[in-house]
């Protein structure tokens, strides 16, 4: 049935649409805001015993050295992760990990299921803010 054709006050037939794809959950900037981002250097990394893909890093974050605990052992020898500026988030409630304390998380890319570290190419002092 065209325009032309169909009673007054009837609706064409309608296709309901597709299900929407599932796509990350979104948030407000507000909410962004409370996650607190800050450039830190690493002091020191070593593996986690009885764990293959975590390490164990000490961390500068300026005015704080904090540890933390990482799933990139498969990808990152610990002595060349030494002096390596990267992202933490700062404002993480501890986790234990195999049974060492994690004060935080450092920030790093998925690139067909390895971690890559998200660093600067400028030399950030620790404990910059990042945004």
């Amino acid at each position: 049935m065209n325009e032309e054709t169909r009673e007054p006050g009837a609706t064409p037939t309608q296709v309901p649409p597709a299900p929407a794809e599932p796509g990350p959950q979104r948030i407000s900037i507000t909410k962004f805001f409370e996650t607190e981002l800050r450039v830190a250097e690493i002091l020191s990394a070593e593996r986690v015993t009885g764990a293959d893909k975590l390490l164990k890093l000490e961390i500068d974050l300026g005015n704080e050295k904090r540890q933390l605990v990482a799933g990139i052992a498969l990808s990152y020898a610990p002595e060349t992760l030494i002096g390596r500026r990267i992202i933490v988030v700062a404002n993480l409630e501890p986790a234990r990990i195999r049974g060492v304390e994690s004060q935080g998380m450092l920030l790093a890319a998925d690139l067909d299921g390895k971690p890559v570290i998200a660093t600067f190419d400028a030399p950030v002092p620790p404990g910059t803010t990042v945004r």
